[in-house]
């Protein structure tokens, strides 16, 4: 611990001894007898410093404020990321008492709304008394209040005004509107992006540089409500990260570009000049999937501009932007040949060729985004390391990952950002459901969040089940299993994401030669006259590599699988009362395009989205029926 801490303080220290000399020099003066020593610690000072930095280079041209900017901003993050770490480590030795002054410390802040008036928060002592007064909720409890929020009430459920009503994803049906605010934030900084920054560190040394990192992200389009109040995502946006915009490849003149696609190229186009990329990073590992596509298809135009020292005219770009951007950019023949020679090799393993001192993809991989982060591992990123930091959603911060070598993802709940009740998987239909606290989960057993947070949602049924897969000290771990509105159910069989996913993983190792790209699922009774009349039955997309068609035999080898997997499944199959599986091969593209206008439909950001792996809208399935080629 001491010795951390000494590399922190002592070239933050020189450092700040240098430009403190330089202020008393230039304010009052040499003191007298002082100058030679002052004179010798500050050159020894710089000297350590700029060693320290330059230990932490890659080769890169970059200016000495921007290196220093980084190099602060980095000693900053891994001191807080340590001292948050061990406050974590010590609340995770009492996880009833964080979590009872967790909630208390909720309700006090809230008690003098229209909200903590009706619930009578101010005579609440305990989570005994919350849980007895307060009932479970949905999103429908909320609803009309958070309507009024957005028309300018104030204090109806939160104290402050929200930072932003900040909006779902619509994963498992409408996307909803939810309150953000300040406590949100700094929550989700503190006790989730510093701690697994520190992990990180740890586990991936090599990431402890000041290399620059791609994040692949993009500008949201934001409304504003009857009040004023912002609309749109709260995740993290190229202007709420303005001011670490210099830790990135893509510069800032990139994210006034409106169209994803025209951003996406150009997050390609200053990553592929800088041969000294240290992380890939995104929210989702789809995000980064999509890009290594895009890459496959642009590559040829990409490198002339490097060569060229150019910018694409296909991007419509206003005047203004072009300019900036095209100041940027000088002729370089010499990195436009080592791309081509790349490029022309294969795009397997291709980003470790691309960047050499590549250390790290950093994108959560589990859930609905596991499909993406496994061929990514499989092909465009082989042999570079991934690591999935969060677990969290627009209701805030969940849990952290503190295990980021570990292939199975785990996330260790966070006791002060969320007071957290359980809802066994067996009671997930009961009208009046118990719940269980953090101390009372058994390990192996799943089941439903539910969740009293920052910014006003008070037992709230997240529709997240999750499965505890052990303990630290206290503190439960849990792996993501899936969403409730995401299971296939068309008699009551309950057909999880997780479970369908690894049995249609199985199954494609039973279609030679193919390589499963992407998929999602919809129930017969969505789809009306589409699929003409039929017992019950799932129709399953795909989109696969290396094959064009499959035989019936290997169709039905789905089916039996499934089966296999579920034994309530095999049940109603057997009885005739669940039809075969119908799966349908969709043409190369299919889900990009799919993925846009689903995006289209709930005015989704791409930082945000997750595709739906089952469908509940008829439109999409149509959509796929559309594009089916087998």
């Amino acid at each position: 611990m001491a010795s951390s801490w000494r590399r922190v303080a002592v070239p933050l220290g020189f450092a700040l001894l240098s430009v403190a000399v330089a202020i008393v020099v230039q304010t009052h003066g040499m003191p007298p007898l002082l100058p030679s020593a002052l004179g010798v610690c500050s050159l020894v000072g710089m000297a350590f410093l700029w060693r320290d930095i330059g230990s932490k280079l890659k080769g890169e041209r970059r200016t000495w404020s921007g290196l220093l900017g980084q190099y602060v901003a980095v000693k900053a993050v891994g001191w807080l990321g340590r001292r948050q770490r061990r406050k974590l480590e010590d609340d995770t030795l009492n996880v009833k008492r964080v979590q009872e002054e967790t909630l208390l410390k909720r309700l006090r802040k809230n008690t003098d709304t229209s909200y903590g008036r009706e619930f009578d928060f101010s005579s609440i002592k305990d989570s005994t008394s919350f849980r007895a007064r307060h009932p479970i909720t949905t999103y429908e409890h909320y609803r009309e209040r958070i309507r009024r929020i957005a028309a300018g009430e104030e204090k109806v459920i939160i104290a402050e005004k929200p930072l932003i009503l900040a909006m779902t994803s619509g994963t498992s049906g409408s996307s909803a509107m939810l309150l953000s605010t300040k406590d949100t934030n700094t929550e989700f900084f503190l006790q989730g992006v510093t701690v697994c920054l520190d992990a990180m560190r740890q586990a991936f040394p090599a990431t402890d540089s000041l290399q620059r990192t791609t994040k692949f992200f993009y500008t949201p389009t934001f409304r504003q409500s009857e009040a004023g109040i912002t609309i749109g995502p709260n995740s993290s946006t190229p202007a709420s990260s303005r001011h670490m915009l210099n830790l990135y490849t893509t510069p800032a003149p990139a994210f006034e570009v409106p169209s994803e696609k025209d951003t996406l190229y150009l997050h390609l186009l200053f990553a592929l000049k800088d041969q000294s990329v240290g992380t890939l990073e995104s929210n989702f590992a789809s995000t980064v999937f999509y890009a290594f596509t895009a890459l496959q298809d642009r590559w040829h135009e990409l490198v002339e501009d490097i060569e060229r020292g150019t910018v694409s005219s296909a991007l419509a770009l206003e005047p203004k932007v072009r300019t900036r951007l095209e100041a940027l950019m000088k002729p370089d023949p010499e990195r436009a040949a080592q791309l081509r020679v790349n490029f022309q090799d294969g795009f397997r393993g291709i980003a470790k060729r691309l960047w050499p001192h590549l250390h790290l993809v950093l994108a959560v991989d589990s859930g609905s985004n596991q499909i993406y982060g496994e061929m990514l591992r499989e092909s465009y990123c082989q042999g570079v390391p991934f690591y999935s930091p969060f677990y969290a959603a627009t209701e805030g911060l969940i849990g952290v990952n503190l295990w980021p070598q570990e292939p199975n993802r785990r996330y260790l709940l966070c006791p002060r950002s969320m007071f957290c009740e359980f809802l066994p998987e067996s009671s997930l239909e009961e009208e009046v459901p118990h719940t269980l606290l953090m101390e009372e989960v058994k390990e192996g057993q799943s089941y439903e969040l539910v969740v009293t947070n920052a910014s006003g949602l008070f037992r709230y049924r997240m529709g997240d089940i999750v499965k505890v897969v052990g303990f630290h000290n206290q503190c439960p771990m849990v792996e993501f299993q899936y969403r409730r509105g995401q299971m296939l159910n068309v008699r009551g069989e309950k057909v999880s994401e997780a479970l369908f996913l690894n049995t249609l993983k199985k199954a494609v190792t039973q279609w030679p030669g193919s390589q499963l790209v992407d998929y999602c699922c919809a129930e017969s009774g969505i789809m009306g006259d589409s699929i003409g009349g039929s017992d019950p039955h799932y129709q399953v997309f795909v989109e696969l590599k290396g094959v064009r068609n499959l035989t019936e035999e290997q169709r039905y080898k789905l089916d039996v699988c499934l089966q296999q997997d579920s034994a309530v499944y095999r049940s109603f199959r057997i009885k005739g009362s669940i039809g075969p599986m119908r799966v349908q091969l969709v043409a190369e593209g299919a889900f990009k395009e799919l993925r846009k206008q689903m995006m289209d439909f709930s005015n989704t950001s791409p930082n945000t989205f997750k595709m739906h792996r089952v469908l509940r809208r008829k439109e999409f399935a149509d959509f796929l029926l559309g594009k089916t080629v087998s």
